[in-house]
């Protein structure tokens, strides 16, 4: 067996195909320098429901496939590695939670691939045996040892060993802020927990941001907010995983950094109009499939989301095309001023949190100037109609009622440079006096 810390240099990719509940292996990943090679194994080629694990990026075919030009592994492996919190906490677990940024830095993605948990989102994982799937244990904890142990990697103390075990179960999932991977029963869940640093209350602004969203018609995963510990807890119902009577099945995705062939460190090059482009020719319902993601994008510079980066869009793959998600991380940032951009360009090299920003790139979504006045007048109304009822679900404060109202939620820049369109203008200003009007008592 291989120590922990030992350098691995390959790793065996298992697949679960579509409507299967057992995966099989797929392929090696290979480090070679910098470098990670992937290869399809001869076995998963004969079978006659194999899918690639993406195309163009990793075709069906014999032989090594390099990663893409800019690119050190295929991002759509990368798309199943953990992020930020995932690797806090497996650095926690290896080299001790106050390790020293070189012995941390020695860690490789195929280090980080194999020590995350085995029920990552999408339909991939990562073994160091190509005949034997074993997954990494995982065990059950509440939401207060699920805190408590958050709470402790924060903190950059060790976990006990049964706290290590249950938050390790979600060390494969994405994003910086802590979370875990919940099971109950018939339902699987994404736990995002409260952090120490917050200085508002970000889990309730999330909370409200999704709830908008499926108000305003927009395709969002469920959620639902608890408490535990006295703090709150948001639960998102995981869409990649499809219950069947013999097991689980799960569903492959890509992320929209993949599509547009980047990675993190060009992330900044990421376009909606790029992705728009690669709707309306690789997408199942391409119209429609237009008009939700010009949606997404007029509600998060309504709501103040602008972490909207090319990994917090994704779509489901089945080997042929390309399916849009659900809208997941909706979460409005903190914001001190008014100017604001957001994650991914909108149209040419503008990325500035505006309507007019938006109404300018219409086209790119076939939608008329008309069609998407609309689209951005009913998201308007609609916020400010829901706004009490939602911010009472989710047991908001007065206090944080009137730091999100106006400033996270229809923030005044949103209207920069509106000045044609006086119809939006005034809806919007409207809205925007209702929702500081509201004392949330």
């Amino acid at each position: 067996m291989t120590s922990r810390l030992e350098q691995r240099d390959e790793a065996y990719v298992w697949i679960w195909l579509p409507g299967e509940t057992e995966p099989v292996v797929a392929g090696r990943v290979s480090q070679r320098g910098v470098t990670y090679r992937f290869n399809y194994g001869a076995s998963y080629l004969d079978r006659e429901n194999a899918i690639s694990i993406y195309e163009p990026e990793l075709p069906l075919r014999r032989g090594l496939i390099e990663p893409g030009a800019g690119l050190s592994m295929a991002s759509c492996i990368r798309d199943s590695a953990p992020d930020a919190w995932g690797r806090r906490v497996i650095i926690n677990r290896l080299v001790g939670a106050r390790a020293a940024e070189a012995e941390a830095r020695g860690l490789t993605e195929l280090t980080y691939l194999l020590e995350s948990g085995s029920d990552r989102i999408g339909a991939l994982d990562f073994q160091e045996s190509a005949t034997e799937y074993v997954p990494r244990r995982k065990s059950e904890a509440s939401y207060e040892e699920l805190l408590e142990a958050a709470e402790r990697i924060e903190k950059g103390m060790p976990l006990t060993p049964a706290l290590e075990q249950a938050l390790n179960h979600g060390t494969s999932i994405g994003g910086a802020r802590p979370k875990a991977l919940i099971d109950r029963g018939d339902r699987k869940l994404i736990a995002k927990f409260s952090s120490s640093t917050d200085l508002y209350s970000v889990v309730k602004a999330e909370f409200i941001a999704m709830q908008l969203a499926a108000a305003c018609g927009l395709n969002v995963a469920p959620v639902s907010m608890i408490e535990a510990g006295g703090k709150d807890v948001l639960l998102i119902e995981r869409f990649d995983r499809v219950k069947a009577d013999s097991g689980w099945q799960r569903k492959a995705m890509v992320s929209a950094l993949t599509m547009l062939g980047l990675d993190e460190m060009m992330a900044r090059y990421a376009s909606y109009e790029d992705l728009a482009e690669i709707i309306r020719h690789r997408f199942t319902a391409p119209k429609d499939t237009l008009e939700e993601l010009y949606g997404r994008i007029v509600f998060n510079i309504l709501s103040g989301n602008t972490d909207d980066h090319a990994r917090n869009h994704a779509a489901f793959w089945d080997g042929k095309s390309l399916t849009l998600t659900p809208a997941y991380d909706i979460c409005p940032q903190g914001r001190t001023g008014n100017e604001a951009t957001q994650a991914m360009l909108i149209k040419d090299e503008n990325r500035m949190s505006t309507l007019a920003g938006c109404l300018a790139a219409a086209h790119a979504f076939l939608l008329g100037a008309d069609d998407a006045a609309k689209i951005i007048a009913e998201q308007i109304t609609t916020i400010a109609a829901q706004w009490e009822s939602i911010c009472a679900r989710a047991k908001l404060t007065g206090t944080d009622q009137k730091l999100f109202a106006g400033r996270q939620f229809l923030n005044a820049y949103c209207i920069e440079g509106l000045t044609a369109h006086q119809a939006l203008l005034d809806a919007f200003r409207t809205a925007r006096d209702s929702l500081i009007a509201s004392d949330g008592d």
